[in-house]
């Protein structure tokens, strides 16, 4: 173990050592297994399911256990980080949470491919959101406690790396699970497995920073409580957690009607291979910026410049699918997406872990600017919703989502105390 990760020792303000590359494979794996049990119903399962289970009100269903499970998520995030943040234990403060988080999100996600109402599936969707998000919050909170400064921009692009990829990979267990059983049981038993199996590297591992019990501070409730909302808006921590905020709520908007956009304003006949192929797209056009993105923003030192440039090309994305809603214009615009998308993933990530108040707190405070991730969640529905339906349709949705991500992008330079 290097001096980042010695038993017994209280979590460095700033790590020194660069971890080993088998640590950063492993830890990419386990973020991969994450995304994968995220996505997987996101991009595929829940939509076909909200359709089983009530063809006539598709949207509605998939937008309440969209936002139902994305509020639990916005709750648990923090938690978990905050109670990793306290974990004592030779295991460290980590592990055991990203090991759990693994068990719960898998067993979510088989009580999910047994759902046959919208009652169920709000139960196993949010069972998944729980779990699952230990697992996350847990591994985000490794990257500072194991990563120096002056290498967060590429540990963010393998982390954001992990996503993309699980979003491929889920989207195609999602399809393939599903044709080989006639449904959706097989595509959310596919996930459930990769999950586990795709965590177990990481855990092996044993590498971790380890908190004995006097180094653990003293139990303040209402400190713990207050500490999950952001400590000031005029404050760097604050403009970062609303720059990230608006880019995913933009990113949400776009992403949520997909296959209905596919079927409804495209006309594709096979909308469900149409979103597993822009997700190809997208994904090797995301491949192409998501580490290059990160490793070139530490050489610089730079970090809003790259935000507020791929804020610009999400936007454009977005206005493309206004422009031209064709499939060969929606295949077009995912790769302008990923590409946009790619950078902002691991530079914005790099961008937080600078800004963090403290290093004692990093799990929570990790969970509260991933509240900026999954508070979108739950508006997009409520925002989107009666766009589709009596607002203009797709065409305004996706200029909104255009608007709401270039104001976030824009924002960045409210952040004073990073370059």
């Amino acid at each position: 173990m290097t001096a980042n990760a010695r038993p017994g020792s209280a979590p460095a303000a700033a790590p020194t050592l660069p971890p080993p590359k088998r640590w950063t494979a492993a830890l990419a794996f386990a973020a991969l297994a994450v995304n994968v049990g995220f996505f997987g119903p996101i991009q595929i399962l829940l939509a076909r399911q909200a359709e089983l289970v009530s063809a006539e009100s598709k949207a509605s269903v998939l937008a309440l256990v969209a936002g139902v499970g994305a509020l639990c998520s916005m709750v648990a995030n923090p938690l978990w980080g905050a109670l990793s943040d306290r974990t004592t234990g030779r295991w460290g403060r980590r592990l055991p949470w990203v090991l759990g988080g693994a068990v719960g999100g898998a067993g979510g996600l088989v009580l999910l491919a047994t759902a046959e109402s919208v009652g169920g599936m709000i139960l196993g969707w949010s069972v998944v959101q729980v779990a699952l998000n230990a697992e996350f919050a847990a591994l985000a909170a490794a990257i500072p406690d194991q990563v120096p400064v002056d290498r967060r921009g590429a540990a963010g692009g393998w982390f954001g790396l992990a996503q993309t990829v699980g979003v491929l990979i889920g989207t195609g267990l999602a399809v393939s699970g599903g044709a080989a059983t006639g449904g959706v049981l097989g595509g959310y038993l596919a996930c459930a497995v990769f999950v586990v199996l795709a965590t177990v590297p990481f855990v092996l591992l044993r590498r971790d920073v380890r908190l004995t019990r006097d180094e653990r501070p003293p139990w303040d409730a209402a400190a713990f409580a207050r500490g999950f909302w952001p400590r000031g808006f005029g404050a760097d921590f604050g403009w970062a957690w609303l720059t990230r905020f608006l880019m995913n709520l933009g990113n949400a908007l776009a992403l949520l009607y997909l296959l209905y956009y596919l079927k409804d304003e495209v006309g594709l006949v096979d909308a469900e291979s149409g979103v597993l192929v822009l997700t190809s797209v997208y994904a090797v056009a995301l491949l192409s910026t998501v580490v290059v993105g990160g490793v070139w923003s530490d050489r610089t030192g730079r970090r809003r410049i790259f935000v507020m440039g791929s804020g610009v090309i999400m936007a454009v994305a977005s206005a493309m699918m206004v422009a031209w809603p064709t499939w060969p214009g929606a295949v077009l615009a995912a790769g302008v997406l990923g590409i946009g998308f790619g950078t902002y993933t691991s530079v914005d990530f790099a961008l937080v872990t600078q800004v963090l108040p403290a290093a004692a707190d990093r799990g929570k405070d990790l969970g509260v600017i991933n509240i900026a991730n999954t508070l979108p969640q739950v508006l997009s529905p409520v925002v989107a919703a009666p766009i589709v339906a009596h607002l203009g349709g797709y065409p305004t949705l996706y200029l909104v989502a255009a608007a709401v991500g270039l104001l976030g992008a824009t924002l960045v330079y409210r952040i004073r105390g990073v370059r």
